[in-house]
Parts: structure tokens; C-alpha cells; sequence
């Protein structure tokens, strides 16, 4: 009955202070891949730690310059967002009108080819859903000043976090135990985070330019909802290949055009959402389906669209945990795809 009572009274404490905890969820995950970018540029930088003084003068150096080169990362991709994509979505949303128009002729003639009563209200108006997602992701856009706040004081304070973390325990082994744990998380998700992002990132590319090739309007925007969606599982699928499927049976004169574009986009999805992702991820991700949706469908009614977005991240981070312990491992059982779970570190 207890457990009942806490579980009830966390569910309502996450849904009431979710302006306060989405921001901060995405000031971490940002703040968590700048440092991951970081880490990469670091290990493709020659230096080598060194007691020597001249040594830790070219670490430092170098330490900069991968700083250095993560926030021009960044700011590149940011750059790109605000020149190309930004005006793209601007000229689509000017035409959802037309749009719906086109999308109640074609019910019409499917309605007089089927010859099925046809009944406009019953389709989903294309103009109120895009301002559903625009309002939530304007939600999110406002809150960016919070974040930034968050991101300042986590890079300022993370050269501590180290220590503050050692003092937390009365007892090393307890230090130990919730190191483990912490860098557990952390290896598994730099790894999940590199695999999709690089996956997405040639997933959208490719799919920019098969939609370039067959005349596909807005082919930049498409190709972005392509890499940001992939994050979302299953749903993120349908909608990355349904949203520029619909759209070209709406615009293009002939079947052709939407047939290519399903069959490119689809095959796409296949080929790297379904072979080559789980392929490199390996074991890191060994998570169950029906536990990536159900998560997927929790987090999407508490926290919107940034829910769906974090939904995994967070998954795999509650299944690492619940492996640690006894009295939590059978859930971690429940949450994989075929019953191993990562190994209990041992206490000393």
C-alpha cells in the first residue's frame, strides 16, 4: 500500500513540476553531449597524459581546443538550423491551408472510387495538429533561457562534481558501489547517443538526398524531422516516413512521385532503424520492445514531446540501476529483450 502511495505521489510530483524538471532534463542532456563531444575530440587529439609540467601544459591546451571545437560543433549545427530548415518550415506551415484542401479532395476521390460515404470532419485537420506541435515545441523554445541558466552552472560547478559525489557516502564501498553505477550509465549512454546520432545523421542525409532526386518539396525539412524523430522509437519511425509520403500524394500530379518516396524512405527505416542500429548497439540497448513502449507511452503523457524525446535515455538508465541490486534485478529481468541483465558489481 505504501508503494502505491509513493509511486502515485511521484507520478503527480513529475507531472506538476515539469516546467521546472523538462528544462532541466534538457539542460543535462545538453550539457551531457557537449561534454560526450568533447570526450571524442579529446581521444582524436594526439596528446598523452603526463606527470610532467611541459605535458600538462599541452593537456590543458588541448583540453581547450576540443572545448573549443565542441562549441563550433554546436554553433555549426544551430547556424544550419536557423538558415536552411527555419525558412523551410516557415514556407510549409504557409501552405498547410492548401493542404487540407487538397487532403479533403483526395478523401472525396477515394469516397467516389470506393463508393464510401466520405465525411470531411472525419479527417485529421493537418493545420491544428502542426499548431498542437508547434505550441509544444514553442513551450519548449521559451524555456531555452532557463537552460542555458542550467548549462552555465553545470559547466562551472562539473570540475567539483567528482568531490561532491565522494562526500555523499559515510563508507567507500557505498562510494564504489554508486561510482559503478554512475559510470555504467554513462558508458551505455555515450555509446547509444553516438550510435543513433551517427545513424540519424546519414539516416536524414540520405534521405535529403533520395527526396532531392525525385523532386520531393521541402526535401531539408523532411530530412530534419528524419534525424530528430529517429530518437523517438517506433513512432518516430511512422512519422518520419508518413509526414513526406502524405505530402507528396497530396501535391504531385501522379502516384509516382509518393511511391518512390515511401519505398526510399521506408527502406531507409529498414535498413539502418532495423539492421544496422541494433547491430552496433549490440548489448548496450538490450531492452524489450513492449518496455521501449510502454516507457515511450508514459513519458509522452506526462512530458509531451520531450517525454517521447528522453523516454530511452531514461530507460536505460532506470534498467542499469534496477541490475544493480537484488531487490530490483527481477524488474531489470522485465525491461531486457531476452532475460541478461549487465553484471551486479560485487560490494567489498
Amino acid at each position: 500500500m505504501n508503494g502505491i502511495i509513493i509511486f502515485t505521489a511521484l507520478i503527480l510530483l513529475l507531472w506538476l513540476g515539469r516546467s521546472i524538471l523538462i528544462p532541466l532534463l534538457i539542460a543535462t542532456f545538453l550539457w551531457y553531449l557537449m561534454n560526450a563531444i568533447s570526450d571524442y575530440y579529446r581521444k582524436v587529439l594526439p596528446y598523452r597524459d603526463s606527470s610532467d609540467t611541459k605535458h600538462k601544459i599541452l593537456h590543458r591546451t588541448f583540453n581547450l581546443v576540443s572545448h573549443i571545437a565542441t562549441l563550433c560543433t554546436v554553433l555549426g549545427i544551430i547556424y544550419l538550423f536557423i538558415t536552411q530548415i527555419r525558412p523551410m518550415f516557415s514556407e510549409l506551415f504557409a501552405m498547410l491551408p492548401t493542404l487540407q484542401t487538397k487532403l479533403i479532395e483526395f478523401g472525396t476521390y477515394l469516397s467516389n472510387s470506393v463508393g464510401i460515404k466520405f465525411d470531411a470532419n472525419s479527417l485529421p485537420n493537418i493545420t491544428n495538429i502542426a499548431s498542437n506541435i508547434g505550441a509544444s515545441v514553442a513551450n519548449i523554445a521559451t524555456s531555452m533561457g532557463m537552460v542555458f541558466v542550467y548549462m552555465i552552472f553545470m559547466f562551472v560547478e562539473q570540475s567539483t562534481f567528482n568531490q561532491k559525489f565522494s562526500a555523499l557516502f559515510a563508507s567507500k564501498r557505498q562510494s564504489k558501489k554508486s561510482r559503478y553505477i554512475l559510470d555504467s550509465i554513462d558508458y551505455n549512454m555515450k555509446r547509444y547517443l553516438f550510435v543513433k546520432t551517427t545513424i540519424s545523421g546519414i539516416t536524414g542525409i540520405l534521405s535529403f538526398i533520395w527526396l532531392q532526386l525525385i523532386g520531393v518539396e521541402f526535401a531539408g525539412v523532411w530530412a530534419f524531422i528524419v534525424f530528430i524523430t529517429s530518437y523517438i522509437p517506433t513512432i518516430g519511425a511512422i512519422v518520419a516516413c508518413g509526414l513526406p509520403i502524405l505530402y507528396s500524394l497530396l501535391v504531385a500530379p501522379s502516384l509516382q512521385q509518393p511511391i518512390l518516396t515511401a519505398i526510399g524512405l521506408i527502406a531507409l527505416q529498414i535498413i539502418f532503424g532495423n539492421i544496422l542500429e541494433p547491430k552496433f548497439t549490440g548489448k548496450t540497448l538490450n531492452l524489450s520492445t513492449l518496455a521501449i513502449l510502454i516507457n515511450l507511452v508514459f513519458w509522452g503523457m506526462l512530458w509531451g514531446v520531450a517525454g517521447m524525446f528522453f523516454s530511452v535515455p531514461m530507460l536505460v538508465g532506470i534498467f542499469v540501476i534496477c541490475a544493480q541490486f537484488d531487490s530490483t534485478r527481477p524488474i531489470a529481468v522485465l525491461l531486457s529483450a531476452d532475460g541478461n541483465i549487465p553484471d551486479k558489481k560485487e560490494d567489498e
